[in-house]
């Protein structure tokens, strides 16, 4: 079968495309650890307060400069409500949802998730600028979503 130049070049590009946008997401998933979750964590939420660590949600200082916040979502509120770190330092999320599917977005960093009941999400970032961080729910959860806010402060 004979085909034309111009159809030939067409599905050059065309693979060519192809093939770069799938070299360009395995980059992001394994050089950048850009992956979803491996589903590797799982655990009962109807039982997320038995489970370590969520039995104890909080923010904890695990080095210098270096904390843990390990937070539960759950419907319209995030606990724990008030987050409050020193400027240059590495925050580790440990984050999973009692009920519904929510998102886990701080505004003005690139941390953007969604939080999904079962599954541990984990998400780290490195707060630099002081200020107040606005931690939205951007996952539609119900009546009161809009409600469904709270605050980084960075000192």
């Amino acid at each position: 079968m004979k085909m034309h130049r111009a159809e030939e070049i067409w599905l050059i590009v065309g693979v060519a495309i192809l093939v770069l946008s799938m070299v360009f997401t395995g980059y992001q998933a394994f050089a950048q650890g850009m992956a979803p979750p491996s589903n590797t964590e799982t655990l009962d939420p109807q039982k997320v307060d038995e489970h370590a660590p969520f039995d104890n949600p909080g923010v904890f200082e695990i080095g210098e400069n270096e904390y843990e916040v390990v937070m539960t979502l759950q419907a319209f509120s995030f606990t724990p409500n008030e987050i409050e770190i020193s400027a240059g330092s590495e925050v580790h999320f440990t984050l999973t949802s009692k009920d519904v599917v929510h998102g886990f977005q701080v505004a003005g960093t690139n941390i953007n998730a969604m939080v999904t009941p079962g599954y541990i999400q984990r998400i780290s970032q490195k707060f630099d600028e002081p200020g107040e961080y606005l931690v939205l729910c951007n996952e539609y959860c119900g009546a009161g979503h809009q409600l469904m806010a709270t605050t980084i402060t960075v000192k």
